[in-house]
């Protein structure tokens, strides 16, 4: 792949939203303001890049048995940096992401960037890879978040709007709601792209528990 298409991919291609239907817990969460959506989107971002961007890095320096523990804890160093930054500087918005702030450890658009992409390729690949893919959740994230709120509370990154104000709909905004719209979107998402999005499951050689089901023999869940 060429570097523009690793950049582009993660928008409407493979949006880890979208197509991969990834991180849905803190899409449909957090999705009912727009000012959360871009707060939500801007600190993932931050942690896939920065996981990716060190994950190749050391893809060749880590241990394959070891491989999963130290995801997860460069993965968890990070989150936990971007949850103290907004804290420290943002904390409006630490207060209204609540726990889906912190919870970004263990975000799975996240592990499935660094298993699928940054242990097997270049730093600048592996960087170019999380601005798409974070762009794409950010996209994603926003668009449904400001139907929402739009139509379901009447306002928009909080201004009231004439009209809607009074006149929202307020299902919207409940769960119910939010699993409607996000279904129209995927809707329209096939629409754009005539049905060739394509849909990518996770391969079961990245998985660590690949070993002890039937779907992958013991010995063929690493990539020596």
């Amino acid at each position: 792949m060429n570097k523009i298409s690793i950049l582009t991919k993660g928008l409407i291609k493979e949006n880890p939203v979208l197509v991969l239907l990834l991180g849905l817990c803190p899409v449909l969460a957090v999705s009912t303001q727009t000012s959360n959506a871009i707060g939500m989107g801007a600190a993932t971002t931050f942690v896939l890049l920065g996981a990716n961007i060190v994950i190749s890095l050391l893809r060749k320096i880590i241990p394959e048995k070891v491989r999963m523990p130290c995801n997860i804890i460069l993965i968890a160093g990070f989150s936990t940096l971007v949850n103290m930054i907004i804290e420290a500087y943002a904390y409006p918005l630490y207060q209204s992401l609540g726990i889906f702030l912190p919870l970004i450890v263990i975000n799975c658009i996240i592990f499935a960037r660094v298993e699928l992409f940054a242990r097997k390729n270049t730093v600048l690949d592996s960087a170019l890879d999380a601005i798409g893919m974070g762009a794409g959740f950010t996209a994603a994230l926003f668009v449904l978040a400001t139907i929402r709120e739009i139509f379901g509370s009447g306002t928009w990154f909080g201004m009231e709007l004439p009209i809607l104000k009074d006149n929202n709909i307020g299902v919207i905004v409940t769960a119910p709601g939010g699993f409607i719209v996000f279904g129209l979107l995927i809707a329209l998402i096939n629409k754009i792209s005539k049905g060739k999005a394509v849909r990518k499951e996770l391969d079961c050689s990245v998985c660590p528990s690949a070993g002890f089901c039937n779907k992958l023999p013991a010995d063929k869940g690493t990539d020596k």
